[in-house]
C-alpha cells in the first residue's frame, strides 16, 4: 500500500493506489475508501445523469464518478456538470471548471454527503450542489416520498443556500445552473 510522503494525502497519492473495485478519495488531507456502489445507486446516476445532459447547455460536459480538483483534495461527486475544455487524461476536473455537483446518498456515504462533502465544495465556490436522498432520513417530512432532491446554491457569504426541495411524486423546475424539469419518481427503477 502506497504511503503519502506526508501526514496528508493528496490528489496525486490517488495514482499511486490499486485499481482494485475501491472508490478511493482525498478529502481534507485523509485518505477515504469506499466499496463500489450498490446497483440501485448506480441507476439513480445513470437516469439523472442522462436527464441533466439532455438539458445542460452546449459547451458543458456531464461526468460520472470523477474527481474535482480542490487545492490537494479530490472528492468524486457521482454527477459532475462543468464547463470549458475538459483534459480527458488528467487527473480529475479543476472546480473552477465545475458547475454543479451531485451526491446521491448511500448509507455508507451519508456523512460525507451531507456535510462533509458539501463544505469543501462550498469553500471551492463551486455554485450549485444537488443531494438526493434515497432512503429515510432525519427531517424527512412525513408526507414525503423517497427520492427526494434537495438543491442549494452558493450563497455571497460562502454558504450553500437550499433553493428547493422536491419529493417522488412532485415535478422539480429547476433553474441553476441550467433549467431542468424532473420528478424525483423518474430515477426509480
Amino acid at each position: 500500500m502506497h504511503v503519502p510522503a506526508s501526514d496528508r494525502w493528496t490528489a496525486a497519492d490517488l495514482d499511486h493506489l490499486p485499481e482494485n473495485g475501491l472508490r478511493y478519495e482525498v478529502l481534507n488531507g485523509q485518505l477515504i475508501v469506499n466499496a463500489a456502489p450498490k446497483p440501485i445507486h448506480q441507476r439513480f446516476v445513470q437516469v439523472l445523469g442522462r436527464i441533466l445532459e439532455l438539458a445542460m447547455p452546449d459547451g458543458d460536459s456531464m461526468m460520472l464518478g470523477v474527481g474535482v480538483l480542490i487545492g490537494d483534495d479530490e472528492p468524486i461527486p457521482d454527477i459532475t456538470v462543468c464547463t470549458g475544455p475538459v483534459g480527458w487524461d488528467d487527473r480529475g476536473i479543476p472546480a473552477t471548471q465545475v458547475k454543479l455537483v451531485v451526491e446521491v446518498v448511500s448509507r455508507s456515504t451519508a456523512v460525507m454527503d451531507r456535510r462533509v462533502k458539501p463544505e469543501l465544495y462550498a469553500d471551492a465556490g463551486i455554485p450549485n450542489y444537488w443531494r438526493i436522498e434515497t432512503s429515510r432520513f432525519k427531517g424527512q417530512l412525513p408526507t414525503e416520498e423517497l427520492p427526494v432532491i434537495f438543491a442549494y446554491t452558493l450563497g455571497n457569504d460562502g454558504e450553500y443556500k437550499e433553493i428547493h426541495r422536491c419529493a417522488a411524486g412532485k415535478e422539480a423546475n429547476l433553474t441553476t445552473p441550467f433549467d431542468v424539469t424532473l420528478d424525483p419518481a423518474t430515477l426509480l427503477p
